[in-house]
């Protein structure tokens, strides 16, 4: 018995030993692993390339296999106005053409993403604005963000309603800003990797200075053409659904009202108090960059309420999923103009939501420089 004590104490003392050995050297390697590291860019000159008609708003590009041949094409918006340019690729596009709404929602309609299904349906996200007559003031606007749907390749669209706004109570009436008392729009939509979850980044112009910024929403794919109260808001470290609204009309289309988002990054200074100066995140441009493998992040940013930019920034994330993952927005120009996005060089593929380590960098539809990526 007392031998067998003692093999039992040998064998427990070498299991504790190898135990502790595992410990120490599991300690050491996590000490020798580096932290993941921040992607960088930087802007490299370029040939001047314009897009074609003007254009204040962000600008989707698609690739489509038509009889056999590769185009490109791209929808620019100016004054409420989107248009649709196709070429063979990015220095060959065609003049833009109106394109034609039915059920047209009335005042001005931006389309700033779009989305394909697997089955060539496009799904346009857009940004429309409504004179401010809540507030008594109909020669600023109120934004919010609607979803339209086409089956010929965006000459054509359906429009499925608004799928996201702000609250009234939420507005800045007495705001001095020079566009807006309020609102969501500026929206950007990408698809998650797996296909199931739409995510719609936005700018958000409320009244409470740390509601203003860069908010996020997610709405399920599968709702896609009755995307109407569907989508969640990013609030607080939880996707709120949309709550239904007694509508006074009878016979009315449903409405629903929606939570604020929680900033990215919320504004410092405001966008409504009257001061000389804001400071505000706003009109996100997002891609899939297969260099870095990142989600990357172009935004604007705000230094008054005339939108004057401080400059243009740029940020990462590994997930949509999770708001909070995204790295610090850092400076890539000093000042500058709105809007500013990428659109992939890589033939047939290059997109305003995919590209890789070099591509072209646009401001308000005109490109001066590559965007080039470092991990």
């Amino acid at each position: 018995m007392m031998a067998t004590a003692a093999n039992s104490t040998r064998i427990n003392t070498r299991a504790a030993l190898a135990l502790l050995v595992g410990v120490v050297s599991a300690g050491v390697s996590a000490q020798n692993q580096a932290p993941a590291r921040t992607p960088s860019a930087r802007l490299i000159p370029a040939p001047q390339l314009e897009l074609p008609g003007r254009i204040d708003s962000n600008t989707p590009a698609l690739w489509s296999l038509v009889d056999g041949a590769w185009r490109m094409s791209v929808m620019t918006s100016w004054g409420g106005v989107a248009s649709l340019a196709v070429g063979s690729h990015l220095e060959a596009l065609s003049p833009a053409d109106p394109v034609q709404v039915l059920d047209h929602p009335g005042h001005g309609l931006w389309m700033e993403s779009i989305v394909e299904d697997d089955g060539g349906v496009w799904y346009g996200y857009y940004h429309h604005e409504v004179p401010a007559d809540a507030c008594g003031r109909p020669e600023r606007q109120i934004p919010s963000i609607g979803a339209l749907r086409s089956d010929d390749r965006g000459r054509t669209w359906a429009d499925l309603g608004i799928v996201l706004e702000a609250p009234a109570d939420s507005y800045a009436c007495t705001s001095t800003n020079r566009f807006v008392l309020g609102g969501v729009g500026d929206v950007s939509a990408v698809l998650d990797h797996e296909r199931r979850d739409l995510y719609l980044f936005y700018s958000q112009y409320s009244r409470d200075t740390p509601t203003q910024g860069v908010a996020v929403a997610r709405l399920a794919w599968a709702d896609r053409d009755e995307p109407s109260g569907k989508a969640a808001v990013w609030n607080e470290g939880a996707w709120i659904p949309g709550s239904p609204l007694v509508s006074a009309v009878e016979g009315a289309p449903p409405a629903w009202s929606f939570r604020l988002g929680t900033p990215l990054v919320p504004a410092s200074r405001s966008w409504h108090d009257g001061g000389s100066t804001a400071d505000a995140y706003w009109g996100p441009s997002i891609h899939w960059n297969t260099y870095l493998e990142r989600w990357v992040m172009l935004v604007n940013r705000a230094r008054n309420e005339q939108f004057d930019q401080d400059g243009l920034y740029v940020a990462y994330s590994a997930t949509l999923a999770d708001p909070h993952s995204w790295s610090p927005p850092t400076k890539v120009l000093q000042r500058g103009g709105w809007y500013p996005q990428v659109i992939g060089i890589e033939p047939n593929e290059g997109t305003d939501k995919t590209a890789g380590r070099r591509a072209r960098f646009f401001v308000t539809g005109r490109s001066n420089h590559f965007i080039e990526f470092t991990r």
